[in-house]
């Protein structure tokens, strides 16, 4: 049975007490967040099952992933707990599909890119542009450039956009940032909006300085 006090305790002081080896605050935060995990082998389920990958090791690197993301978080960082888990998480599945491809995989693993088209039918390019009015992201297609609109995202987005940001460049739907996040849909929706519209006006301005 866990202690109402401890149950009704806050992120950052459930932290501090995991970090204390407390076992309890390992149950509750595990209890609230292990969600994550099974949104994100859905996520990679349809390559995970290419690769003919072991769902006992896949799992047990997801609660690796979320281990790190419990001893890693700093309240400083810009992403919520949440969102740092879901990082975390995915960067252990990643870690997971690079193990178990071979040659003949490469060209599966490498569409896992701006490019690739995922269940919804929907590219980071249409997440973020919608009707690619200004042919976003055109310039944006190496690595390099992709990290330089991170961060200058970074620079112009509130810290809920920059969550809701950081999920829907990961190809999160709304409604499933809405549980990461524990907001209404609706809110999400919103803030994907206001995403949406600063990330395009950054594109826009940097597409009209590469034409001077």
């Amino acid at each position: 049975m866990i202690n109402n006090d401890i149950k009704d305790t806050n992120d950052s002081e459930l932290i501090m007490l995991y970090r204390e080896e407390d076992e309890t605050a390992k149950n509750i935060l595990y209890m609230k967040y292990k969600f994550i995990i099974d949104l994100l082998i859905k996520k990679y389920n349809p390559i995970l099952k290419t690769l003919n990958t072991d769902y006992q090791e896949i799992y047990s690197e997801c609660s690796v992933g979320f281990s790190d993301g419990l001893s890693c978080y700093k309240e400083d960082k810009d992403a919520s707990l949440a969102t740092f888990i879901t990082v975390c998480i995915e960067r252990r599945i990643k870690g997971i599909i690079k193990k178990y491809s071979q040659a003949k995989y490469k060209s599966v693993l490498n569409s896992y890119s701006l490019d690739f088209m995922y269940d919804d039918g929907l590219s980071l390019i249409d997440v973020i542009s919608d009707e690619n009015k200004y042919d976003p992201l055109v310039n944006m297609t190496d690595n390099e450039n992709c990290e330089e609109l991170i961060q200058e995202a970074k620079k112009i987005l509130t810290k809920n956009e920059w969550d809701v940001f950081i999920l829907m460049i990961k190809n999160f739907n709304y409604q499933e940032i809405a549980k990461i996040l524990n907001k209404k849909p609706k809110q999400i929706d919103n803030a994907m909006q206001r995403v949406k519209i600063k990330i395009r006006k950054v594109l826009k301005e940097k597409n009209e300085n590469i034409d001077k």
